[in-house]
């Protein structure tokens, strides 16, 4: 599939939903960088409504999302924009890693742009680390325990240890490319040759269900796990700043629809 027709989808669900998206990537095995042949393109953007969808009495029971079914290989999610400054202010990593990603299929107006150069005001190492120590436990806990284990699922366990690595070594921002923090993180030569293959066998689209554990792998695994069991990682006391962020939404929200209006 060509980006041009991802660009497409997304043209028509700003007609259907009466929104703006601000801005489109790819986040999945795509932008990690090692797809298969029938890998999903997994889009996600943040979009803004018009300005009177805001100034309404009942705004806090307005839905922030919209919600899509899969469409054939399209798997589509999104944020509100104000939903995702909220998640900005608390270094919501999945939202760091859309701004970062290598894929970008669409970014209108400069809201991308002014949320990347206010990073370094409103990233916490901490709370980004917090965030991918959990979701390495929970993935351990479902997938890699006991001798057999689901093989596709190691990913979603190295990944988010490679970023707290990162993050502990004072890199910032943890990168969407496993390729960049294999190269960075890791510098066992056995546990990389191991990787590598694991990387391959995906790009290859072998089936990757219910084997044997790599044992290479899984001490790298079970060693970092034991480690930061005991990790003092503090979380800062006080929130950012607010009101940039509200400028930031009131400028772009004015932007977005000046824009749209003078493309009709």
């Amino acid at each position: 599939m060509e980006a041009n027709q991802i660009q497409s989808i997304l043209a028509r669900l700003e007609e259907q939903e009466e929104v703006r998206i601000l801005y489109a990537c790819e986040s999945g095995s795509r932008a990690w960088g090692f797809p298969s042949a029938n890998s999903d393109y997994d889009v996600r953007f943040i979009y803004v409504r018009p300005r009177n969808w805001y100034l309404s009495v009942d705004l806090e029971h307005r839905r922030d999302v919209i919600e899509r079914p899969v469409q054939g290989e399209i798997d589509l999610s999104d944020w509100d924009f104000r939903k995702a400054l909220g998640l900005f202010r608390k270094s919501n990593p999945p939202l760091l890693e859309w701004l970062n990603s290598p894929i970008v299929y669409l970014e209108a107006t400069g809201a991308a742009a002014t949320l990347r150069a206010l990073l370094g005001e409103y990233y916490s190492p901490a709370a980004c680390a917090h965030h991918y120590l959990h979701m390495a436990r929970g993935n351990f806990r479902e997938y890699l325990s006991g001798s057999e284990v689901w093989v596709k699922k190691y990913f979603y366990v190295l990944r988010p240890l490679l970023a707290v690595k990162w993050i502990e070594a004072g890199h910032g921002v943890a990168p969407m490319a496993f390729s960049v923090l294999v190269d960075r993180i890791i510098t066992d030569p056995d546990l990389k040759v191991a990787i590598a293959r694991l990387v391959e066998a995906k790009r290859r689209g072998d089936e990757l269900d219910r084997g044997p554990m790599i044992p290479v792998i899984t001490s790298f695994i079970e060693e970092e796990m034991s480690r930061l069991a005991t990790l003092p990682l503090s979380l800062p006391g006080a929130a950012p700043p607010i009101e940039p962020l509200n400028e930031l939404f009131r400028s772009v929200l004015e932007e977005a629809w000046a824009n749209k209006n003078a493309a009709r």
